[in-house]
């Protein structure tokens, strides 16, 4: 499968869509890593377990395209298809996913374009995560790229589930019989109680260590 330039495109080939894109991954990775650092340093705990990232392949970019009804072209991607680059952080607890986003946001080279809660408004599947789309100026010799990041943040349990929909999604190919989806949206709740009594747990730690230092 092929993207071909577009004219008014400042980017012109898929060699330099994946430059750009990897070197504003390599970004946002580094950020989020000082972040995690300097919250150890201050708190003395660590809000993040482990942060992947990856990039679309032309193929799925491609397939996303002629799904919408555009064509394969590099304006159209860029333009049209926001997740091409792609961050997603596994924390421990809900409470770290906004602590998160809100240091994501008082960065003051990411700029925000979108949020979707779906923790506080999970889909119909059950499936539960924070997601943000940004964008980061990305320094090239001859001009600065402002480009677009998709930022999941999400539990370990959470991240469990969605690994799991994932792979029952395509081996499906999205038509899940009816007692495997309600078998996963069982599991969300289950997810979500876990969350909370993991979250309830931590902070009677918390409260209990503060007791025995004062």
């Amino acid at each position: 499968m092929e993207l071909r330039a577009g004219r008014d495109s400042d980017i012109d080939t898929w060699k330099e869509v994946t430059l750009i894109y990897n070197s504003a991954l390599k970004q946002i990775s580094t950020k989020l890593e000082i972040l995690n650092d300097e919250f150890q340093h201050v708190h003395r705990y660590n809000p993040i377990e482990h942060i992947k990232s990856r990039m679309k392949t032309s193929e799925s970019i491609v397939k996303k395209l002629k799904r919408h009804g555009y064509e394969s072209t590099i304006q159209n991607m860029i333009e049209h298809v926001n997740d091409i680059a792609g961050i997603r952080v596994i924390c421990s607890f809900t409470s770290d996913i906004y602590r998160i986003a809100e240091m994501i946001t008082n960065q003051s080279d990411i700029n925000v374009i979108s949020v979707k809660d779906y923790i506080v408004n999970p889909k119909s599947s059950g499936y539960k995560s924070y997601h943000m789309l940004v964008t980061v100026p990305v320094y090239l010799s001859d001009r600065i790229v402002d480009t677009k990041v998709e930022i999941q943040i999400r539990t370990v349990a959470m991240d469990f589930w969605a690994s799991l929909e994932h792979k029952i999604h395509y081996k499906f190919e999205g038509n899940a019989p009816e007692h495997i989806r309600n078998e996963l949206i069982d599991c969300a709740r289950m997810v979500s109680e876990l969350d909370a009594k993991m979250l309830s747990l931590n902070d009677e730690v918390l409260n209990l260590s503060k007791k025995t230092y004062e």
